[in-house]
């Protein structure tokens, strides 16, 4: 069971954009058009594919409670540490301004979502980072409440489980935002030395040193197809190694075949690769 669930192969479908159907004006929020292959589609009908394209297979970012309501049972999700928020220690001009706009936007507090709940009946704490709110950017309170959820799920012996979609650390708070690399990192090495199971799932984009901290420390490293992973940009890159990358430098996909993730997962095969890896390591080994 666990070797088919890895050697799986992924085909992803790449369509041309037709220019004349990109200048196509979308009906605000009856449509919308997809970011790969520019075909539109009834919003309703992208939502209930999981924000994935039906044409092209491009995966489109999710809201983190959109990401928790496709896994988590309906009813079980209790979630943590909601009212936590950032301040601004550095005096950044309007700062709190763009805070207030995003929360009022996106209806969270923060960039992450974290809490409990149960997949198909399999008791875990979950974390989810959205991208919507200040692009998924690292900040203390992101920090603060992966290092929390990781501590409740060492004292209550339960798996955690992480997806994570940011532009990296949180510019606004400096060296503070820069820090929660190491926190978060130490919290998880007490989860590991504890024999909980981290589960790491990347979604596009995961740089920054978010790629580089908590989203690359999982027992199992996962992503989702065409996801953009990496640290620095690719322009840094090639002016510092002065040489041309591939093009599909930074993706999934590349990253898989270098060896830095166990598998890229399909949104709509998300949860079930998570029941079977969650019925695995409760039951000790493979059945059957």
């Amino acid at each position: 069971m666990l070797k088919d669930l890895f050697n799986k192969k992924i085909k992803i479908k790449y369509a041309p954009i037709p220019r004349e159907q990109a200048k196509q004006d979308v009906p605000e929020g009856l449509m919308q058009k997809c970011t790969g292959c520019r075909k539109i589609f009834y919003r309703k009908e992208m939502r209930k594919n999981l924000d994935v394209c039906p044409n092209c297979n491009y995966h489109h970012p999710m809201t983190a409670f959109n990401r928790i309501d496709s896994l988590i049972d309906e009813g079980s999700f209790e979630e943590w540490d909601k009212n936590i928020i950032s301040n601004n220690p550095l005096q950044f001009p309007d700062y709190e301004e763009k805070l207030e706009i995003d929360r009022k936007k996106t209806g969270l507090n923060e960039a992450i979502v974290t809490g409990k709940g149960t997949i198909e009946g399999f008791e875990v704490v979950i974390a989810v980072m959205d991208s919507h709110f200040r692009m998924g950017s690292m900040g203390s309170v992101v920090g603060e409440k992966v290092a929390r959820a990781l501590e409740k799920a060492k004292e209550q012996s339960l798996p955690f489980i992480i997806f994570t979609a940011s532009g990296g650390a949180r510019m606004q708070e400096g060296v503070l935002s820069l820090m929660q690399m190491s926190k978060t990192s130490v919290a998880i090495q007490r989860f590991h030395k504890s024999g909980g199971l981290f589960i790491s799932v990347m979604t596009n984009p995961t740089t920054g040193g978010v790629s580089a901290s908590f989203a690359s420390l999982g027992d199992y490293n996962f992503a989702e197809p065409g996801a953009l992973i990496g640290f620095a940009g690719r322009r840094i890159i090639e002016q510092t190694i002065r040489e041309k990358l591939p093009d599909d430098f930074q993706t999934a996909e590349f990253q898989l075949e270098h060896g830095q993730l166990d598998k890229v997962i399909p949104r709509n095969e998300m949860k079930k690769t998570m029941v079977t890896l969650l019925d695995i390591h409760q039951s000790g080994g493979i059945k059957g």
